[in-house]
């Protein structure tokens, strides 16, 4: 079959690879569609795993053949057969362990193994013809209706990750949420929690996605160069960083009142934290310091008993739920959707995700669809 091999730092290579075998519960599925993330990028740019994989990991397709030859395979959670069109979820938790009793599954050691693989180490495979589905994650899939599209059926899980993050803030219906940045991921914040009855207060650097967060439901949406110039006071109850700006975090923070929290979904990107000795070091040898990009006002947060928090991937037990928001369309992921690429043009797709153009929002591969 063919598929997309990770060989190093920014060289992806379209290849020839054996069809994954499959064992006894396990799923071989016939790959459609796979979504592009930011996660994946951030390996593949910075090489923060060993080569060889292949990635890709927001993936629908259709069940070609389930182990041990059987044409059907019953589990707790459904009934899956032959020729069944099926998102697919690469990660699920223990759902025992010290991190999964408080419900903090990202952490689990079991969640953070990947249960989808094309061959080589499993790193999700969605850029592969046919991916091999392993027992621990059958719990996760899920069946897509007729009346939906394999594209919608890749987005569960992105929008898993979003609904997890919004669920973490337990918000009032009635309250007012900063939402910074509107790209897709930005985006549909605005929209789930409008749907929620939450007013959002969007921002982004560019006029069109402000364009889009009002078609969304955005209440309100400004630059985010001018968000200071309207608001003075702390105006709300919560502020989503939909993007890797610590500018950002400190202005929302300054602007959400007491009790409001911020809620940081996309700095994934760890920085070294240097002890004082070190950097005393650095400056006897003439080197300049590091430096913080940016400092927080503790006692804010203590005297204002403000929360700053984090949301990282997503919760499997959101997955039903997830799958009646869009496969119902109350939350249509089909317009965020802009740029389609084949198999063979995936380092293309990849490229336009990590330098998107005021067009572009979610990048999909159509790998069979």
């Amino acid at each position: 079959m063919r598929a997309v091999v990770y060989r190093g730092v920014n060289d992806l290579r379209l290849e020839t690879v054996p069809v994954p075998r499959i064992g006894a519960h396990e799923l071989l599925v016939k790959v459609a569609v796979c979504g592009v993330c930011p996660t994946d990028i951030k390996k593949i740019h910075f090489g923060t795993v060993p080569p060889p994989r292949i990635f890709g990991h927001e993936t629908a397709g259709t069940i070609v053949k389930i182990g041990g030859g059987n044409s059907s395979l019953v589990t707790r959670h459904s009934s899956l057969k032959v020729g069944d069109r099926v998102a697919l979820h690469h990660h699920v938790p223990c759902l025992d362990c010290h991190y999964c009793r408080h419900h903090a599954f990202a952490q689990c050691e079991t969640y953070k193994r990947t249960g989808i693989t094309a061959g080589f180490e499993p790193a999700g495979g969605g850029y592969a013809e046919y991916v091999r589905v392993l027992p621990f994650v059958l719990p996760g899939v899920v069946k897509i209706p007729a009346k939906n599209t394999f594209e919608e059926g890749a987005m569960l899980e992105p929008v898993n990750t979003v609904l997890k993050a919004v669920k973490r803030l337990e918000l009032l219906r009635g309250d007012t949420v900063l939402v910074a940045g509107q790209g897709p991921i930005g985006l549909m914040f605005t929209n789930i929690l409008q749907l929620q009855g939450i007013k959002v207060l969007a921002t982004d650097l560019l006029a069109s996605r402000l364009k889009l967060a009002k078609k969304f439901g955005a209440h309100r949406a400004v630059l985010a160069n001018q968000l200071s110039t309207i608001n003075h006071q702390p105006a709300f109850d919560a502020a989503i960083i939909a993007v890797p700006s610590d500018a950002a975090v400190t202005q929302a923070l300054q602007l959400v009142r007491g009790a409001g929290k911020v809620l940081l979904f996309a700095h994934t990107k760890r920085t070294e934290v240097r002890s004082q000795k070190s950097e005393v070091r650095k400056r006897s040898s003439g080197h300049q310091p590091s430096t913080l990009n940016y400092q927080l006002d503790l006692a804010s947060i203590c005297l204002d008993e403000k929360d700053l928090i984090g949301s990282y991937s997503s919760d499997f037990t959101l997955q039903r739920e997830v799958a009646r928001l869009v496969f119902s369309r109350r939350l249509d992921v089909r317009p965020l959707i802009t740029h389609r690429f084949p198999l063979a043009e995936t380092a293309a797709a990849v490229a336009l995700a990590t330098h998107p153009t005021e067009s572009s929002l979610k990048i999909v591969v159509n790998v069979s669809g």
